[in-house]
């Protein structure tokens, strides 16, 4: 007979003693046996319909930490062989006896229950499964509702990151703090066999965990690597997970060819749960020592970072070197309804061969024009405003130099707009801007420019395509301070523009390799005509020429910027098909083609330029192909139809079949400048030997682990020279995984730097040496990092 008593029960002892089964039935499903023992009769003889309609509750229970509110109101059920005791004094479970209360199991060969101070003594073949973390040993004392005590000689696995190892004696504090002696830690799998070593393993005096702060500390530690002790340390704290703590962070050690033996100690503190600072000090053997830091804010309203990097008499260049990078980011809402952002980002850094020198600095540093920008912006409604400063620090190279562009201090800009306005779409634009630069350098005026851009449009839009119209006027106004070749200290310009864009959706069912699809067709014209405004003796402070491609082609200027606007009579042209399955609304496959016809000559043109005369543009040419999630393919092609010839080609690729299996291929051609090839990867190795049946994820092989190839090249066809590149090796090995890195990064036509990384990555523990991932992450496309956690894992998922 199948016994589940609560504690209530134990207080009366002369109850008839219950003999359990072998196996203990938890609470719940012995109440659903019994309700199915003694219904099924009635219901087979009256029909399935006569069963009680089951309901479901919400339960405190299956949260994953049980509030201490309910843990307490919570009683313990018990089974055993034999059961004795005294009233609401002591009782006794012996043979297979077993403790459930709230999340937590015990099971032992005897069990006493001393109820005045809820407290147990185990003893036998005790096995505790506390909320996923198991312990098990011969003798116990335990408080079960604070879980208090101590357990004698035990072996313990935890559930957060499934560590596991043994101990002379483990004190509970409490149900998240305990304290480890004598301990061992790994998290290497077992394997059967009394010679089983783990490939990594932690002896320690002394450990220390809290599961609250997914912390761990260990004293008097070693740490051993294949046998071999390795790092010997008096003290060391660890995380249990990637919850944030402060402390000092495993150091980094690699090899570069410009800093020789790179060695970074960092430390990190954990201000507060919305602020924390990472303290970076790096010694280079060829250089000398860079002290960095990085301060991290969240506020309701804003968030930002501020980063500096400060090296005293670089022996490099012979002298103090420093970077400076800072963003932040506002909104708030103000009482009168408005929305107010603002948006800071910083840049600066000591001289201009600081991009080459620290090339793996922060990305924002490691170009050659570093933007300093203030920008805040209001809103209410139908208006907005902004006013935003923006100065640039050009980093210059002899054997390069490039024209800085323009300051912006200040530039001040306005925007009202309304939609379906009586059926009309109306807008103003208006902008004012100081520009400032080194005259010597530009060869231009510094000005003052003030532009309005007025639209009306009135789009008709139905089920079958759409139409519309489009006005537009263009007003701008210069006030030099000093008057340009041949012109006056002031000049303005006023230029209408016209516009009409339609285009139509045609929409049929179709099969294709045996997939059916909804199949669209979809032309499109776009007219502009602009009127010839002569606009040759404007300087040019923010313009330059459109690309050209399917973003650009149906736009009313051929120019970005304010300074130029293109005198046009020009007709676009347009055909698009797409592949859609029915049944998700994803894109299969889409195919397009445009092309320009040009009614007059374009005369508005960059300083330089010649007139664009010819009728007919080139051809944009573009598709992409998505048959399934696995493979991928994107092209696009500019061709000339009078050479026959493309002037650019873009086709890119990639495949990935399954996790931590991608490949991805990209052709980039632009003729007469550069013709590059860039491929990157994460495969496993093993598949070269057919061992796909052993990969039931990273680390789950048996027999051995798994090599992974990564990386990624970026070679020039023309000049016939890897550009960049990243090239390394991985190995899981279930509880640790080993990386080695290299790296190459080109700083100028006839230089790059070098450097070679490897880590070893004890999991759940700590990484020791460089730190690649970063580099992986943003240099290989879709890289999977083979330990990463998308959810923590659940109580349930261990339980007895």
């Amino acid at each position: 007979m199948l016994c589940s008593l609560s504690m209530s029960a134990l207080s009366n002892p002369l109850s008839p003693p219950c003999r359990t089964a072998s196996r203990f039935v938890p609470a719940p499903v012995a109440w659903a046996a019994a309700i199915l023992l003694h219904t099924a009769p009635a219901a087979w003889a009256q029909g399935v319909d006569a069963l009680p309609a089951l309901q479901l509750k919400r339960s405190p229970m299956l949260a994953e930490q049980i509030d201490p509110v309910y843990r307490s109101q919570q009683p313990s059920f018990v089974s055993a062989d034999r059961l004795g005791g005294r009233t609401n004094l002591e009782t006794t479970l012996e043979g297979n006896a077993e403790l459930r209360r709230g999340d937590m199991v015990m099971r032992a060969d005897r069990i006493d229950y001393y109820q005045p101070d809820d407290q147990v003594t185990a003893r036998g073949n005790i096995r505790i499964n506390k909320a996923g973390n198991v312990y098990e040993g011969p003798e116990l004392q335990l408080k079960v509702e604070t879980f208090e005590g101590f357990f004698v000689q035990p072996r313990y696995q935890l559930l957060r990151n499934q560590a596991h190892g043994e101990a002379s004696r483990i004190d509970f504090l409490d149900d998240q703090r305990s304290i480890i002696s004598d301990a061992t830690y790994t998290t290497c799998l077992r394997e059967p066999g009394p010679d089983w070593m783990p490939d990594w393993i932690l002896r320690a005096s002394r450990i220390s965990l809290d599961a609250e702060e997914d912390v761990g500390r260990a004293e008097g530690a070693v740490l051993s690597f294949k046998g071999v002790p390795i790092l010997p340390v008096p003290s060391i704290s660890f995380p249990m997970s990637d919850k944030r703590k402060s402390g000092v962070l495993p150091p980094t050690i690699g090899l570069d060819s410009v800093n020789g033996l790179d060695l970074t100690l960092p430390y990190y503190w954990n201000i507060a749960p919305n602020r924390d600072a990472t303290l970076y000090p790096t010694i280079m053997s060829r250089r000398g020592v860079n002290l960095g830091g990085e301060f991290r804010y969240l506020e309701t309203d804003y968030r930002g970072t501020l980063r500096l990097d400060w090296m005293p008499n670089d022996r490099l260049r012979d002298r103090d070197r420093w970077g400076l990078a800072a963003t932040q980011l506002g909104n708030f809402r103000l009482s009168s309804g408005a929305e107010l952002t603002t948006n800071l980002n910083l840049n600066r850094v000591s001289d201009d061969n600081y991009w080459r020198d620290f090339s793996r600095s922060s990305a924002s540093l490691t170009q050659r024009l570093l933007a300093n920008d203030v920008n805040v912006a209001w809103r209410l409604g139908d208006f907005s405003a902004s006013l935003r400063t923006l100065k640039w620090q050009t980093l210059q190279d002899v054997t390069s130099p490039i024209t800085p562009p323009y300051d912006k201090l200040p530039q001040l800009t306005g925007h009202w707009g309304q939609s379906d306005l009586r059926g009309f779409d109306v807008s103003l634009t208006g902008d004012f801007t100081r520009f400032q630069a080194d005259r010597a350098l530009t060869g231009q005026p510094n000005a003052d420019r003030a532009y309005t851009l007025a639209q009306v449009s009135r789009p008709w839009v139905f089920p079958a395509g759409f139409i519309t119209p489009k006005l537009q006027l263009h007003a701008t106004s210069y006030n030099f301070d000093v008057a340009p070749l041949g012109g006056s200290t002031s000049m303005s310009r006023a230029v209408p523009t016209f516009s009409l864009d339609s285009g139509l959706v045609f929409e049929r069912d179709a099969s294709y390799f045996g997939r059916a699809f909804r199949q669209t067709l979809e032309p499109r014209a776009f007219y502009v005509y602009t009127p010839f405004r002569d606009q040759s003796r404007l300087p040019l402070y923010d313009t330059a020429a459109n690309d050209f491609n399917f973003a650009t082609i149906y736009t009313e200027n051929a120019f970005v910027g304010n300074d130029r606007i293109a005198d046009n009579n020009l007709l676009t042209l347009g055909l698009t098909t797409r592949l859609i399955d029915p049944a998700t609304g994803a894109e299969a496959a889409r195919l397009g083609i445009a092309q320009r016809l040009r009614f007059s000559d374009q005369n508005v043109v960059l300083p330089g330029a010649a007139p664009v005369s010819e009728r007919l543009s080139d051809v944009m040419l573009g598709g992409a192909v998505n048959w399934t999630p696995q493979w991928s393919v994107d092209s696009t092609v500019q061709f000339n139809p009078k050479t026959n010839r493309s002037i650019r080609t873009t086709i890119g690729t990639r495949y990935n079949p399954s996790d931590y299996r991608v490949v991805s291929a990209a052709y980039r051609l632009q003729r007469d400048y550069s013709e590059q090839l860039d491929v990157g990867w994460q495969w496993p190795i093993n598949d070269l030997w057919g061992d796909r049946g052993r990969d039931l994820g990273p680390g789950r092989g048996q027999g051995g682990g798994r090599w992974y190839s990564v990386g990624r090249i970026n070679y020039s066809m023309r000049d016939k020279s890897v550009v960049d590149a990243v090239v390394g090796i991985e190995y899981d090995a279930c509880c640790w995984i080993g990386r080695v890195v290299l790296e190459r990064l080109q700083s100028s036509n006839t230089s790059s730097s070098k450097r070679i990384m490897f880590q070893l990555e004890f999991v759940g523990f700590t990484r020791l040496g460089s730190n690649p991932l970063r580099t992986l992450r943003e240099n290989i496309p879709r890289y999977q990092y083979l330990r990463e956690e998308i959810s923590p894992p659940s109580r349930f998922s261990n339980y007895d």
